[in-house]
């Protein structure tokens, strides 16, 4: 018998041609239109085809002004999956608010398949929400809840007042009882009530002003009182802050009184304890402790509780929550 030949190289596999790719550029529609992320961009530009279904995509005139060419087109996941084969190609998808569900879909269909070449996927982030985006969402949905809601598109400033207070007292209760979730709705409800005053301060015909110029108030009164932070003074101490805030607060309100802007209709310890602040800063005397009536005797005590650095309504609700248990506990025990 003929010896076997000796084994020749084995030849090294043909290189699988290349397939191509598609990325999904996602964007955020909290995000100024053009404001995409360097990687993005040099995915677009890089594209031998950029698709978008939506031909109202606040994207598509800022990339198009950029000099990429977009196609207004649907295309399934077959169609993708051929251009992509064809020479290797990349095709990028401007996806839509919705994330292009259909397509995504019919994509995991094929490589399910096990029978499809696929083309490298791609999902591309190119832009993110800045923290406070969800705030702008929260504008427009008051805004549509203003013109279309029945109840909503004809109350004022008046009719909604009790539900501050309300909302206010609410949020107050939720950390007294250190509930985080409750917490948290009762912020989105305090926050309802402002967004909701400013939408409705947006249709006065004689003194309109928007949520944005709220914003932009209290922007600029936290910068100015806070010199320590924004500026060049110091502050080291929370007492050197009250300090710069006081002094601030007092030359923007050229106030004549120290009672001045004292809103007289908050609960009556947080007032008493509000004027004896006041009171204090300016050196003037304190309530007198032994003055006839119990009223005198309460805001006394409301002034020496301030002085002391305790907030006597807080305090108060507190000593309140504990006699209400004991309440509950005696009631338990008796069988009441």
């Amino acid at each position: 018998m003929s010896p076997s030949p000796a084994p020749g190289p084995v030849p090294e596999p043909e290189s699988a041609p290349a397939s191509g790719r598609i990325v999904l550029l996602t964007t955020s529609h909290r995000v100024a239109p053009g404001l995409l992320s360097w990687p993005a961009w040099q995915a677009l530009r890089g594209a031998d085809r950029v698709v978008c279904a939506d031909s109202g995509h606040p994207q598509l005139p800022y990339v198009r002004e950029a000099g990429v060419a977009v196609d207004v087109a649907e295309p399934t996941a077959r169609e993708l999956v051929d251009v992509c084969r064809d020479g290797g190609r990349t095709v990028v998808v401007l996806a839509t608010a919705e994330g292009e569900p259909r397509l995504t879909d019919g994509l995991a269909r094929l490589a399910g398949s096990g029978r499809e070449e696929m083309p490298a996927l791609e999902l591309l982030p190119g832009a993110y929400d800045l923290p406070g985006a969800r705030l702008l969402d929260l504008v427009q949905v008051m805004d549509r809840i203003r013109r279309d809601c029945p109840w909503s598109s004809v109350r004022t400033h008046e009719d909604l007042a009790k539900y501050g207070i309300e909302e206010a007292y609410e949020l107050v209760e939720a950390i007294e009882a250190g509930d985080r979730d409750e917490l948290r709705e009762e912020l989105g409800d305090v926050l309802l009530q402002v967004v909701f005053h400013a939408r409705i301060a947006q249709d006065d015909p004689d003194e309109p002003f928007s949520v944005d110029d709220v914003a932009a108030g209290i922007v600029t009164k936290l910068i100015h009182r806070h010199p320590h932070v924004f500026g060049d003074e110091s502050a080291q101490t929370p007492e050197d802050v009250k300090a710069h805030w006081m002094r601030t607060k007092a030359v923007e309100k050229r106030r004549e009184s120290v009672t001045d802007g004292v809103p007289l209709g908050q609960p009556a310890l947080a007032l008493a304890a509000k004027l004896s602040s006041r009171a204090r800063s300016a050196g003037l005397p304190a309530p007198p402790a032994d003055a006839p009536g119990v009223g005198y005797e309460l805001l006394a005590l409301a002034a020496r509780a301030e002085a002391e650095g305790t907030d006597p309504e807080t305090a108060l609700r507190a000593a309140a929550r504990t006699y209400r248990d004991t309440l509950r506990t005696a009631e338990a025990g008796s069988g009441a």
